[in-house]
């Protein structure tokens, strides 16, 4: 809402005397609100967005411009967008019912044409943005992108995402030799790799296990290359392979900025267990 005041002036025998200082609110028909379906967010996720506006006035809002910078700013003498439109994600809704959607003009920053809010009216549009490599990572992290709408007045909006605290584990497990004898020594190697943020330990309890058809004997285990013992960081039962609870850590991920490009990279943390015995 914009404040005006005004103040009033009496000459009289060439003397001057001001009034007192009257104010008063200007209220403004078109409103606009924005909301993300997502409180945080994770690497390549898409999250949808919905932008409200209200038209309280007694003519319709038309021909309004929506514009979404995208989380945009400034890096070196770049503009990055950690955000980015999901072309064909557009769909609008007037007064409750789905409607054709208006155009988009452009993707980066997305921008939005041709809009009209009916008299005490509402339009609310939703679209999907999908995290690219731009956007920041790190634990406690933000991408905040705002919304203008312009019919005639500029009105923002904007919308805040904070980067996921959870781990992001997978495994991955490779053999070696893959063709062995009878009685030959193999050796199995299970890869744990940590996306997240956060490290995955004591907390999660991190267990692997793992069912060996067929058995191996004379079982030797290593993590992260240091020897394991039976019965204390393992056990092997009826080929049946299960880390102790505790055992196992997986490191958070580390991100770094390319100083170049502005491209996040994302080196994941890991744990390595050997297992290694015969096949019987």
């Amino acid at each position: 809402m914009a404040i005006f005041t005004n103040q009033a002036t009496l000459t009289y025998n060439n003397v001057s005397v001001l009034s007192n200082v009257t104010s008063g609110q200007l209220t403004e028909t078109l409103s606009v609100t924005k909301t993300a379906a997502n409180e945080t967010y994770t690497e390549g996720e898409r999250i949808a967005y919905a932008v409200s506006l209200t038209n309280s006035g007694t003519a319709p809002a038309s021909d309004v411009t929506l514009t979404d910078d995208l989380g945009a700013f400034a890096f070196g003498e770049q503009t990055l967008y950690p955000l980015t439109y999901v072309s064909g994600s557009l769909l609008t809704f007037t007064d409750g019912q789905l409607s054709p959607s208006p155009t988009v003009q452009s993707e980066q920053p997305l921008q939005i044409t041709g809009i009209t809010v009916p008299v005490n009216g509402n339009v609310i549009l939703i679209y999907e943005a999908g995290i690219n490599a731009y956007a920041p990572l790190e634990t406690g992290s933000e991408v905040t992108n705002t919304v203008t709408a312009n019919d005639g007045d500029t009105l923002t909006a904007t919308a805040t995402v904070t980067a996921a605290t959870d781990t992001e584990l997978s495994i991955e497990k490779t053999l070696d030799p893959p063709t062995v004898p009878e009685n030959g020594q193999i050796s199995y190697t299970i890869t744990l790799y940590n996306r997240g943020g956060t490290e995955a330990g004591a907390e999660g309890n991190p267990v692997v296990t793992d069912t060996f058809d067929p058995p191996l004997t004379g079982v030797a285990v290593t993590y992260n290359g240091q020897i394991w013992s039976a019965g204390t960081d393992y056990t092997y039962e009826g080929g049946v392979f299960t880390t102790a609870d505790g055992a196992v850590t997986v490191p958070a991920a580390t991100f770094e900025r390319d100083p170049a490009s502005g491209i996040v990279t994302v080196t994941p943390g890991e744990a390595v267990i050997v297992i290694t015995g015969n096949i019987t």
